[in-house]
């Protein structure tokens, strides 16, 4: 379909909505009065209502005003503050945690950046190596920055062999490593991931794939670790994990994570609908504080 027939059949559902509503002197549903965020499938309100302070555990802001790593193979289009807050208020999520993405390497500019205009309700995941200097880690903490990420599909800008080294030194400041890997890579590092001192987020859901879903060696070693009480798991997951992520629920109620994220590719509001939990279950799953 082309960009002008769409905008002009979104033209004409917004016009006719407006005139149902001037005849008929009630309000235009919510669900039907949003508008198209740029990145976002859909434009109806979440069947499940996000919960007061419900946070968005990682999410990532593209900004072409900031320089690309040289060595990423990740470089999608603008995704902007002003995008999200739109996706915010369709989804209604009041805090989010800002991550870093591979596209920008160590340079945390775009997030720190992005933190500064949300504001309070907004805390970050840094990238670093391992030669940060401890000033550079007191800067982010000070200005927000809770947590340092390992994206090691997209690998480059951090290693296997920088973990342990850089838990030490950030478990000191209160934060979390997150460890974006495939579900196989997850099962060599079990006993490197029982060393780390301090908290662990697993990303993608540990990616583990289907069709082995629980019966995955990863699955087992992630069980493990939340079971010591060790790790938390990201509930992002792009579409095409999607079987994946659903049958991984029972970890994410487990380990007191947080509503779901906008996907790498797409923020997806449609996601939060998916979360079919008990009452009591989820607000163990979708209300977080975050670190002050």
């Amino acid at each position: 379909m082309s960009r002008n027939m769409f905008e002009r059949r979104t033209f004409m559902k917004r016009a006719g909505l407006m005139a149902l509503a001037a005849a008929g002197g009630g309000r235009i549903g919510e669900s039907y009065a949003q508008d198209q965020v740029r990145w976002s499938s859909g434009t109806d309100m979440p069947k499940l209502k996000a919960p007061a302070n419900a946070c968005d555990c990682h999410m990532h802001i593209y900004d072409a005003r900031f320089p690309v790593d040289p060595s990423a193979t990740l470089k999608p289009g603008d995704a902007l503050v002003d995008d999200y807050r739109r996706l915010q208020k369709r989804i209604g999520t009041t805090r989010n945690v800002i991550v870093t993405p591979s596209t920008y390497g160590t340079d945390n500019g775009v997030t720190l950046d992005a933190m500064a205009k949300i504001g309070a309700t907004a805390r970050g995941v840094a990238v670093v190596n391992t030669s940060v200097t401890d000033a550079e880690l007191k800067r982010l903490a000070d200005l927000g920055v809770r947590g340092i990420r390992f994206n090691l599909v997209q690998a480059g800008a951090t290693t296997v062999e920088m973990l342990e080294p850089l838990s030490k030194r950030v478990n000191a400041l209160g934060w979390h490593v997150q460890i974006h890997m495939l579900g196989d890579q997850i099962v060599k590092i079990e006993d490197l991931l029982n060393k780390l001192p301090s908290p662990i987020v697993f990303d993608h859901l540990g990616r583990i794939p289907q069709p082995a879903g629980t019966d995955h060696p990863a699955f087992g070693v992630i069980r493990k670790l939340i079971d010591k009480g060790r790790p938390g798991s990201s509930s992002r997951a792009r579409t095409r994990t999607r079987k994946s992520a659903l049958q991984g629920m029972r970890i994410r109620a487990r380990s007191r994570r947080r509503t779901p994220r906008p996907h790498r590719r797409g923020w997806c509001g449609r996601a939060i609908g998916l979360i079919r939990p008990r009452k009591k279950t989820r607000k163990r799953m979708m209300p977080c504080s975050l670190t002050c």
